[in-house]
C-alpha cells in the first residue's frame, strides 16, 4: 500500500498543469530562442512532423530543423491550425504522426553532443508519448541520444518554442538545438 501511495505521489509531482513549461536538460547550446507559438484557444498538440536534413556525406550536417505541431480539437480528428517556432534553414517535411487517441503530453530529445573539432548536429529526433500512452517515434536522424523524458503536461501541450541556431556561412551549422513545450 506504502509503495502504491508513493507512485502516486511522484506522478503528481511531475505532472505539470495548465501554463507550466516542460523542457529536457540535453538540448544543444547553439542559437537563440525563439517566440513561443500557441495552439488556437480550445485545441492541443495530437500530432506532429519534422524539418530534417538527410545526411550530407562530406558536407556540414544539420539533421533536425524544426518541429511543426498539429492542434486539434478533442471534440474530432480535425486539425485545426499548425504551429511551429523558429526553424533552420535545410531540410523536408516528414510524414506527419499523430496520437491514436489522446494528446501530446511529454517529449524526449535525441542530441548529439558537442564535437571538438567536428560537426555539430545537436538536435536530431523526438520522442513524444500521448495521453493514451502510444510513443511517437520522429523520423529523424541517427547521431545522438535519446535523452530522459519531460514531466508531464496533464492536460496535454498546447505551445512550442525552439532554440535554433541561424546560418554559420562556412562555419559549423547546427539548426535546431533545444525545445520547449507549454502545457495547457
Amino acid at each position: 500500500m506504502l509503495l502504491s501511495y508513493s507512485v502516486v505521489l511522484v506522478l503528481l509531482h511531475a505532472s505539470l498543469a495548465s501554463g507550466a513549461i516542460i523542457q529536457v536538460s540535453n538540448g544543444g547550446p547553439w542559437g537563440n530562442w525563439g517566440s513561443m507559438e500557441n495552439c488556437p484557444e480550445y485545441t492541443l498538440a495530437r500530432g506532429f512532423r519534422l524539418l530534417v536534413e538527410s545526411p550530407q556525406g562530406r558536407e556540414d550536417d544539420t539533421a533536425l530543423n524544426g518541429i511543426q505541431l498539429y492542434c486539434m480539437s478533442h471534440l474530432d480528428d480535425k486539425v485545426v491550425a499548425t504551429i511551429t517556432s523558429t526553424r533552420g534553414s535545410w531540410g523536408r517535411w516528414t510524414g506527419a504522426q499523430f496520437c491514436p487517441s489522446g494528446v501530446i503530453y511529454r517529449f524526449s530529445l535525441k542530441v548529439e553532443q558537442p564535437i571538438v573539432d567536428g560537426d555539430d548536429t545537436a538536435a536530431n529526433n523526438i520522442m513524444f508519448q500521448c495521453s493514451d500512452y502510444t510513443m511517437l517515434r520522429g523520423y529523424g536522424e541517427h547521431w545522438g541520444t535519446f535523452g530522459s523524458w519531460s514531466n508531464v503536461c496533464r492536460r496535454g501541450i498546447c505551445g512550442i518554442k525552439t532554440r535554433v541556431e541561424g546560418p554559420q556561412g562556412n562555419g559549423d551549422d547546427t539548426a535546431l538545438n533545444d525545445v520547449q513545450f507549454r502545457c495547457c
